[in-house]
């Protein structure tokens, strides 16, 4: 209810309170609980900003805050206001670490408040809170500006100031940084003042005594800015405007010019006085004593010159600071100008002490001591907060609590600000009282005794009172306080009230009390009875504050509480507020309003009630009214009054006057006071003088408070001695001080004067040095002597009056001195010395010596002498010594002694010698140029030794040719450096003093060590040999230069321009002397500039590189053709034909010209016909081409290497023409009356001929012609109607659309009756094209009719299928062959006469198959040679080369018909390929030539050392790749497999290391065997290396090797065995139990299957066709990981891979139902072999049947699609568990299709535990060939079998089979079986030499060679072969090797490798080669060898054809042998 009645603000205001209390009773008890340790302090800054912060908005700035402080204070930022600093996006941002950041700002972004603000750096942390200096920000948006240079006027004669003016915006930032005329003279700030042209400091340029040349040149200043670093010209340029002076005119001085100079400390600047007049005049600069209008010259010296009338100071120093004058004066007037000048030092502050620890109630005092100029301000701030005190001084009279905190001091000026911090902390234990048990509100009946109690605690301790509603309670008879304080400290107080009344009820106040805090706890006490108010006292309060008062009730319970004023209840106006519980409060109480009586009326609900009253006394504090004694100074000896009115206050009133804080006193010190009414008072001074300065305060206070007023009052006091100087005597060497004070208004300045000379009279400043200084006055001479002896006076000088002057006289009173206190004197042994003493000082002065501190008398040695000399300042004594000897190296010291003291001096007398001779030297240390020395330090002779000369020679030169090296004296250790390494020498040491040398010391001998070479091989030179290699010539370094013995050179080479490194070779030394070293740079790039480097090696190491030597390889031919070839037809007769230039970086060279090569069309296969025309333009025309022809033109670069590569052909055809004449007429007489005209076409018709004209004329006639028109293809004409005997001329044109062309030549012929037989036909050669008709013309006339006969090639034609003669007597031939080419005769006769004609017939046919042989092979390419075929008279235009990698796309190459050889590049390095070409011409392409079948060079990795490969640690092993050799083909990538020894998992680590690295293998356990399985790839296959290692112990030992275990002889086994026979009998008996169960199924299957035409699975013994079965990893070749990128074979179920595409291979060839060869059945296609008979069982069996079961293999019909043939099966659940050494492998077979059983171990496997294990190239078998050769071995009547196999059809890869053997043979000892080399298969790339013949295998059908990845479980050993990717051609990544592969299973050699061959590849479409099959051929199985004939017949391919076997037509030619572990 109360807080309803309560108005919003006033409840904020009273939770506002509340708050604040109970954070301070927090923190209070914070505090108390954790007092502050010892190592704990408030905030310090670390780095502090700057003052101001201006920068560029295109860089942005970062302000840094560092504090320390322990906790450590946190870091906000703050403005000038106080309030927080936060994020602005983009534009300000606080990081982390506390810097203020200003991010660079686009100019739009500029905001004010961000970018101009005044910030601070708060740091706080619980102790306090310090605010750094203010930090200006002042972000400059980039702005365009322009400095300006103006007109400046001046007469001639004076000096001229230009200036450079600035825009206002920018002028803080740029200053001028030099000036510049247009007669390019250049001027800049610097300190030569003496010139005429002069930069001042401010960039002013001063131009003295101008004249009138300073006019015709113009004047521009460059300007920088200082953020941005961007120097600019001014825009415009100034100039002077020199007037000539017209008479005689005063000074005149621009004072628009003056403003207040300010400059930085130490820095320059020039005060300006710019006056001109006639005559030019004079300046003189003066500056006014600071207070004072006196004034004094300025002296000029190094630091102030004037230039004309310009000041300039430099390095000016505060005191520089005040009011100059400037006076201008010429023999006219004189004019004068005041400026001030403000020399600003940087602000810096410190308060001490900076840390103080003051207990409670303990005056604090803080000084902040400050330097700078100017000083505007001081002020305090505490924690952060000001606290409104401004002197330098700050006193705290009390600490208390709230006290302790940060303290700061700032010091300030216009400019800057700096502060200082300082932390109070609080002594002892500042514990504030604590309530700890206090009583709880009561009520109760009236009677009993109430007992209050309360327990406090607190340090010190506190003391309790009671109050009873705020009355204090004191002891009565019936109220009774006690307390006591117990053993912990607390204080337990209580209340006893004996038998309560209900008026002893109300609010009830415990307060425990302390210095350092007051806790109080209240509860109300109600015992029930009437209402009762106590009496309330008259309350008195000052006008404006808050009346608060709480009504004193009684009795319970009360029902209401009401305030009433003349009888109103309150409130009745705002101020007032009435609560509940019977408080009242007023607020901002006045007199006439608030002053009253109020009464309390308390109700309870019967309506009883009491009242009591409160008188209210408000009264009214009094007012001071301002006074004053006036704005200026008074004067001694004025009046001076000030009033004191007190216009508003109760009375009465007390007024008093203060001076200086010291009351004023009526009627003392010149004062009287006086009063003109109660609220008037009067101060007067009849007469001022210097005590009455000072601060007036007048202070009027009454009952309600006071008030005070201050003024000053200002005296002008002339000076008075405060303090006067007298004369001083002072004893010399102390340090002297004369006081002279001076008191005066304003404060008198006192300096001091040295007399000039010995008397008063002229004075002179003293100038300021170490010793000599005047503080405050006080003239300070510190070390005073004898020339500070003389007159000096004290002047005090404050304006007012003539000033104080005193004269006094310093003496300096001397004892005697030595001058050298110490001095070391020599004397070489045995010479006379003599010691002298010089002693000044006051006389008289007694001497004495002596020596080694003993007195020394001359009595007692008659070598020493002394003598005495009196001189004007002292004396002299001398001692002399007649001969030195060694003892009288000592200290001597002479004692002076006079009446104001004594003085000593020693002489260190040294007797100086040679020294003796070094000794102990030893070698320390030696390399290959340097020795490092020691010995042994021997007397010096007391001299220095000044060096020690190391004397060394080579040991066979004499010691008069040696070299020195000095060495200090003081080192007894050197360096001997500059030899020559590997080299003898010896070497002594020498000492050397002042004196002289010692002897030499004993020589010792050192050999110095190699070094690496210093010099660099010389007379370099690098030749091109050709267009890829360089011929690098050097002879070595000097010999002095190879620092031992050379062994070879490193000669690096990289291309020129680059920043690549050089490659290095290395040549080995050779020793002949001065022969030149060379190297050959091959492989180099084509006109490429390389550079070489060469350094020589000794076994140390490489010395310095040469020079580089850079050149070029020879120019190559351009590799890419002229681009953009294009022709264009001009005439019929001309082409122009243009281009552009290859590629620069394709040219090779330097292209002279550009060949254009062209021909017609149709003669451009032959090369002879081919034109060429040189040019070096980018087009040419050519000439003389024939008429409408199509040419074909390519165009080449030339360089000097020779012509480029050929750009493609283009094709233009020349324009048609008029044609020829044709060439050839007849005319034939047909009758009387008709002749036919025949002709033959024009040899060139120059365009298509349109028509012929027939013109004939009867002869000698005049008859006009007659004109026929003919069509083109009619080329005879019957001319009709002529007259008999009549001779006609005949002659014939063509025409085509351009006109009609020339005629052919006349012909006359006369018609008649008798026709003789003739043939209008002409003789002609005719082409035909191969199985294309031809056909002859024979046309004749004749009557009678002529009989026609041919001849073909001179014999008869007579007609057949294919020739026949056709009713015009045309010969017919119908498809053309080669054969048919020649001559063929018509013959045409008839009664009359007879006629033949000859044409020759030209068969255009396709070349036949070229003959290609291998020439040449490298790593990457192949060489072959290309000839034509035999006889082939078919035209040959080039040739199409084929050729394919093993596992590879076929690709094409085309080849000129002239090249003889063609390279073959970019092959893949070791490698199979074959290689077929074609020929081709207009025709088409011809017959493929054979197969060649090859590889490129390259071999498998090499298997490095296991120490050079393997490197071991405790648990981990590094593996080195680099050790494994390539074998000439790059390495691709490794495989590491490891796993400790005794496990048999393989572990993969990685499957794609590359080969540059090392590989580290982790996580190994310490002391354990390990086996690593390392697979290397390369391009050429695939290396796997096995090693076996044991890492170190954990401390890096090595373990012992592991045991083998003991061999058991028979006897163990057979106790072992029955030993244990309870397991071994089981194991044997399930064992027969299995065997026999599979006999049975085998022999039930077999039955169901002898008859039926099923397909047969065959399999040809060969490699892999068995595996061995111990070997131990087959079950983890699932488990492999595929390399990245491998591409997995194809899925079986998609169209590449299912059981279908197999099957639709069937033909309808012979099928065989018999999987094994049985010898009781005859095969129809080859003979039997006649073998012995051999038992099934056994060693001896061949054909590897299980235990006798020839028929146990049979396939059954209806599992036909169940396995697919080609597939491998791992059948899984045998994975883990089962015996490696019983694996028994599972095999599908093809469909045979048609091909013979062959003979051989043919679908079987050899049985668990077989003694004959076959070993074998064990793998996934590829197809095999027919080229086999049975043969019967005739040892032991054991057969070596060699099976033929099927042949193949396909004539890309099995063409000339006989080239290409593979053989398979069966040892005839011991009946053991060996696999040979694998089965034969239909790809020639396996027809290598014998070293590739080991069962190189295919993987599959499915022209995939990575059947190890996905689910196939092939055994197979496997090289990569040259697998291509289809895709992209690129390599793909090789496969990875078998895993526990068992070396003793290879049969032909040691190393893990193999190759593969696609077996897909038969069955790929192999080009052009599709009408011309291979040749069959039969086997010739009787021709018999034996094996190792046969071997040798392979390696040298002379089995020959015959052993070939004929192959099924239809054949697919798919053989598998997969085999598949269980």
């Amino acid at each position: 209810m109360m807080m309803m009645m309560m108005m919003p603000n006033e409840c904020h205001k009273w939770l506002t309170l509340f708050a604040a209390v109970a954070l301070l009773a927090n923190i209070g008890s914070t505090l108390a609980a954790n007092p502050p340790d010892a190592d704990q302090k408030g905030p310090v800054f670390l780095k502090e900003p700057t003052n101001r912060i201006d920068f560029s908005n295109s860089t942005g700035a970062e302000i840094e805050c560092k504090a320390s402080g322990n906790p450590m204070p946190e870091i906000i930022w703050v403005r000038s206001d106080g309030t927080a600093v936060g994020d602005v996006p983009g534009l300000r941002q606080i990081s982390s670490d506390g810097k203020l950041v200003f991010p660079p700002f686009r100019a739009e972004d500029y905001r004010q408040e961000v970018h101009a603000q005044v910030y601070a750096c708060l740091a706080r942390n619980q102790f306090g809170s310090i605010i750094s200096r203010d930090v200006h920000v002042r972000a400059v948006v980039a702005q365009y500006y322009e400095a300006d240079v103006n007109k400046e006027h001046v007469i001639r004669g004076n000096s001229a100031v230009i200036k450079c003016l600035i825009p206002s915006f920018v002028a803080d930032f740029v200053e001028v940084v030099s000036w510049h005329t247009d007669q390019e003279e250049n001027y800049f700030p610097g300190t030569e003042y003496d010139g005429k042209y002069l930069v001042l400091p401010s960039g002013e340029l001063h131009i003295r005594e101008v004249g009138p040349e300073d006019g015709y040149k113009s004047y521009q200043c460059r300007t920088k800015h200082r953020l941005t670093g961007e120097t600019r010209l001014s825009a415009t340029k100034g100039r002077l405007v020199i007037t000539e002076p017209i008479g005689s005119s005063p000074p005149k001085i621009n004072a628009l010019t003056y403003k207040p100079n300010t400059v930085e400390f130490h820095s320059s600047t020039a005060i300006l006085c710019p006056a001109q007049g006639y005559p030019a005049p004079s300046f003189r600069w003066y500056k006014f004593i600071e207070g004072t209008t006196r004034k004094q010259a300025v002296v000029l010296n190094d630091r102030v010159k004037q230039v004309s009338g310009t000041l300039i100071i430099k390095d000016a120093v505060v005191e520089d600071s005040g009011k100059y004058l400037c006076v201008v004066n010429n023999s006219v007037g004189g004019e004068s100008v005041e400026t001030v000048l403000t020399v600003t030092a940087p602000l810096s502050a410190k308060i001490d002490p900076p840390t103080q620890t003051i207990d409670f109630g303990r005056p604090a005092v803080f000084t902040c001591q400050y330097t700078g100029n100017p000083i505007k301000t001081v002020s305090w701030m505490k924690d952060g907060k000001a606290i409104g005190h401004s002197d330098p001084v700050l006193r705290i009279e009390s600490v208390k609590k709230e006290d302790k905190g940060m303290y700061q001091c700032f010091v300030r000026n216009d400019q800057e600000s700096a502060e200082a911090s300082a932390e109070l902390k609080l002594g002892g234990r500042f514990d504030p009282p604590v309530i700890r048990q206090a009583f709880q509100e009561e009520t109760m009946e009236p009677g009993p005794s109430v007992f209050l109690k309360c327990v406090a605690g607190g340090n010190p301790t506190p003391e309790i009172s009671w109050e009873l509603d705020g009355k204090k309670i004191a002891n009565n008879d019936r109220y009774q306080v006690g307390q006591y304080v117990t053993v912990n400290g607390d204080v337990v107080s209580y209340l006893n009230i004996t038998s309560v009344h209900a008026n002893d009820g109300g609010l009830y106040k415990c307060i425990a009390k302390s210095k350092v805090g007051v806790a109080e706890h209240s509860a109300k006490l109600n015992v029930y009875g009437l209402p009762y108010i106590r009496q309330m006292e008259k309350k008195a309060i000052v006008a404006g504050e808050t009346l608060m008062v709480t009504c004193p009730v009684a009795g319970y319970p009360i029902d209401s509480i009401v305030w009433e004023r003349d009888n109103r209840p309150l409130p009745i106006n705002r101020k007032q507020k009435v609560f509940p519980n019977g408080t009242l409060i007023i607020e901002n109480v006045e007199r006439n309003s608030d002053q009253a009586t109020y009464t309390c009326v308390a109700k309870n609900q019967e309506g009883y009630s009491a009242r009591g009253s409160l008188e209210v006394q408000v009264m009214v504090p009094p007012q001071v009214r301002p006074f004053s004694f006036g704005e200026s100074a008074a004067d001694v000896g004025d009046v001076a009054s000030a009033n004191c009115v007190v216009p508003k206050g109760d009375g009465p009133l007390e007024i008093r006057w203060f001076l200086n804080a010291v009351p004023i006193v009526d009627g003392q010190s010149g004062f009287s006071l006086g009063r003109w009414n109660d609220r008037t008072s009067l101060l007067n001074i009849d007469s001022l003088n210097a005590v009455h300065r000072g601060i007036y305060k007048c202070i009027a206070s009454n009952a309600a408070g006071s008030s005070e007023y201050v003024a000053e009052l200002q005296v002008n006091v002339p000076p008075r001695w405060i303090l006067e100087p007298t004369d001083k005597a002072f004893a010399q060497g102390s340090d002297a001080k004369v006081e002279c004070k001076a008191d005066g208004f304003p404060k008198p300045q006192v300096t001091w004067k040295k007399a000039v000379g010995d008397t008063p009279g002229e004075y002179k400043d003293l100038k300021k040095s170490d010793n000599i200084r005047v503080e405050e006055g006080t003239l300070h001479i510190d070390n005073i002597q004898k020339t500070n002896e003389g007159y000096y006076l004290c002047e005090a000088i404050n304006g007012i009056g003539s000033g104080l002057s005193a004269v006094i006289m310093v003496s300096v009173q001397a004892p005697p001195e030595f001058t050298e206190k110490l001095r070391n004197q020599t004397a070489r042994r045995g010479e006379p010395a003599v010691l002298q003493c010089e002693a000044k000082g006051e006389k008289p002065i007694g001497i004495l010596w002596n020596m080694n501190n003993m007195r020394l008398d001359p009595k007692n040695d008659n070598r020493y002498t002394i003598r005495e000399e009196i001189l004007s300042a002292g004396v002299m004594s001398s001692l002399s010594i007649k001969r030195t000897e060694r003892s009288d190296s000592a200290l001597f010291t002479c004692v002076a002694t006079n009446a104001f003291g004594s003085d000593d001096a020693s002489i260190n007398m040294i007797v100086q010698e040679v020294p003796e001779m070094p000794y102990a030297l030893k070698v320390l240390d030696k390399s290959g140029r340097s020795v490092q020395l020691s010995w042994a330090q021997p007397y010096d002779g007391n001299s220095p030794l000044i060096r020690y000369i190391i004397e060394f020679k080579r040991s066979r030169a004499s010691w008069d040719e040696i070299d020195r090296v000095m060495v200090p004296g003081h080192t007894t250790e050197a360096q001997v450096q500059k030899l020559s390494p590997a080299t003898t020498y010896n070497i002594r040491i020498v000492a050397e003093n002042e004196i002289g040398s010692s002897q030499s010391s004993e020589a010792v001998t050192i050999i110095t060590a190699e070094e690496a070479p210093s010099g660099k091989p010389q007379n370099i030179k690098v030749d091109p040999v050709n267009q890829t290699t360089l011929r690098v010539m050097w002879k070595p370094p000097p010999r002095s230069d190879w620092n031992g013995e050379i062994l070879g050179y490193y000669v690096g080479y990289k291309l020129s321009n680059t920043n690549s490194s050089y490659i290095f070779e290395t040549i080995n030394f050779i020793t002949e002397e001065g022969k030149e070293h060379s190297l050959e740079l091959n492989n180099l790039r084509v006109y490429t500039q390389y550079s070489v480097v060469i350094q020589a090696f000794n076994k140390i190491g490489a010395g310095p590189l040469s020079d580089e030597e850079k050149q070029f390889t020879a120019e190559g031919t351009p590799s890419q053709p002229p681009s953009d070839t294009a022709c264009t037809t001009l005439t019929s007769q001309t082409i122009r034909v243009s281009w552009v230039s290859p590629p620069l970086e394709s040219a090779n060279g330097v292209i002279k010209t550009y060949k254009v090569v062209y021909a017609p069309s149709d003669e451009w296969y032959d090369e002879t016909k081919r034109h060429y025309k040189k040019t070096a333009s980018s087009d040419t025309v050519l000439h003389g081409l024939k008429k409408y022809t199509n040419y074909t033109m390519q165009v080449l670069a030339t360089t000097a290497g020779g012509d480029g590569v050929r750009s493609v052909p283009i094709h233009c055809q020349t324009e048609p023409d008029v044609p020829e004449a044709p060439t050839d007429v007849k005319a034939l007489v047909m009758g009387n009356a008709a002749i036919l005209v025949s002709w033959r076409p024009p040899a060139q018709p120059n365009g298509i001929i349109t028509q012929y004209t027939v013109y004939s004329k009867a002869e000698g006639a005049e008859t006009e012609t007659k004109t026929q028109k003919v069509p083109h293809y009619q080329m005879s004409f019957e001319a009709t109607e002529l007259e008999k005997n009549k001779p006609y001329e005949f002659w014939v044109t063509a025409s085509t659309t351009i006109g009609e062309g020339q005629q052919s030549k006349s012909i006359v012929a006369m018609p008649s009756d008798q026709v003789p037989a003739k043939i209008a036909s002409f003789d002609d050669t005719f082409t035909a094209t191969y199985k294309e008709d031809a056909k002859m013309p024979c046309q004749a006339v004749g009557a009678p009719q002529p009989e026609i006969t041919w001849k073909i090639k001179g014999v008869d034609f007579s007609a057949n299928d294919r020739m026949r003669l056709l009713p015009d007597g045309s010969l017919l031939i119908k498809s053309v062959n080669r054969q048919d080419a020649g001559d063929y005769t018509c013959h045409a006769e008839n009664s009359i006469a007879k006629d033949s004609i000859t044409h020759k017939l030209i068969v255009l046919a396709p070349p036949q198959s070229p003959q290609v042989t291998l020439s040449a092979t490298t790593t990457d390419t192949l060489t072959v040679r290309l000839k034509p075929h035999e006889g082939d008279t078919a035209p040959l235009h080039g040739y199409t080369l084929h050729y394919k990698p093993e596992f590879g796309e076929w690709e094409t190459a085309e080849v000129s018909v002239e090249s003889q050889k063609y390279n073959i590049e970019n092959l893949l390095c070791g490698s199979r390929y074959q290689v077929y070409a074609t020929g081709f011409n207009n025709i088409g392409a011809g017959e493929a030539s054979d197969i060649l079948n090859t590889r490129t060079k390259g071999q498998k990795p090499k298997l490095p050392e296991k120490p050079r490969f393997i490197e071991v640690s405790s648990n981990s092993v590094s593996l080195h790749f680099k050790a494994w050799k390539d074998g000439g083909c790059p390495m691709s990538h490794f495989v590491v497999e490891s796993k400790k020894r005794d496990q048999l998992e393989w572990n993969q680590i990685s499957n794609n290391v590359k080969p540059d690295n090392n590989y580290v293998v982790l996580d190994l356990e310490p002391a354990t065997w390990y086996n690593l399985r390392i697979t290397a790839h390369n391009s050429a296959g695939f290396t796997v290396a096995e090693y076996d290692f044991a890492t170190l112990t954990v401390t890096g030992g090595t373990i012992a090797p592991s045991r083998d275990l003991p061999e058991l002889t028979a006897e163990d086994t057979i106790r072992i065995i029955l030993s244990n026979l309870n397991l071994v009998v089981p194991v044997v008996a399930a064992l027969l139990v299995i065997i026999i169960a599979i006999i049975v199924i085998c022999i039930l299957r077999s039955k169901g299957n002898h008859h039926k035409d099923d397909v047969v699975y065959n399999q040809t013994m060969g490699p892999g066709a068995t595996l061995d079965k111990r070997r131990p990893d087959l079950r983890d070749e699932l488990g492999y990981i595929a390399p990245p990128n491998r591409k997995l074979p194809p899925v079986p179920g998609s169209n590449y891979n299912t059981c279908d595409r197999i099957k639709r291979g069937r033909g309808s060839g012979l099928r065989s139902n018999h999987s094994t060869w049985d010898p009781r059945r005859n095969p129809n296609l080859y003979e039997e072999l006649k073998a012995p008979p051999v038992p099934m069982h056994g060693i001896g069996n061949h054909y590897g049947h299980a235990h006798g079961t020839p028929e146990c293999h049979y396939r059954h019909p209806g599992m036909e699609d169940e396995i697919c043939p080609y597939a491998t099966f791992h059948l899984l659940g045998f994975r883990e568990e089962m015996d490696p050494t019983k694996a028994m492998n599972f095999q599908t077979f093809p469909h045979q299709n048609g091909h013979t059983p062959v003979p051989g171990h043919a679908g079987t496997m050899l049985p668990p535990g077989h003694p004959g294990h076959v070993h074998s190239r064990s793998g996934s078998q590829s197809m095999p060939r027919a080229n086999r050769y049975q043969r019967k071995n005739s040892q032991g009547g054991q057969s070596s079998i060699y099976t033929p196999a099927p042949e193949y059809d396909d004539p890309a890869n099995c063409a000339e089979e006989d080239q290409y053997r593979r053989y398979t043979r069966v040892n005839s000892q011991g009946g053991s079986l060996y696999s040979g080399p694998g089965p034969e298969y239909d790809d020639p790339a396996n027809c290598a030499p014998e070293e590739d013949q080991y069962g190189s295998q295919y993987g599959g059908p499915y022209g995939q060679p990575y059947d190890h990845y996905g689910s196939r479980g092939s055994m197979g050993r496997r090289s990569i072969g040259s697998a291509r990717n289809p895709g992209n051609g690129s390599p793909e990544p090789p496969p990875p090797p078998p895993r526990n592969h068992d070396m003793s299973n290879s049969s032909f050699n040691d190393s893990k490798e193999s190759n593969e061959i696609s077996e897909a590849e038969c069955d790929r479409d192999h080009g052009p080669r599709g009408n011309y099959g291979a040749v069959k051929r039969s086997p010739q199985p009787k021709d018999q060898r034996t094996t190792e004939e046969m071997r040798k017949l392979i390696e040298r391919n002379e089995a020959g054809p015959k052993q070939l076997q004929l192959q099924q037509a239809n054949g697919a030619g798919f053989t598998a042998y997969d085999t598949m572990a269980v």
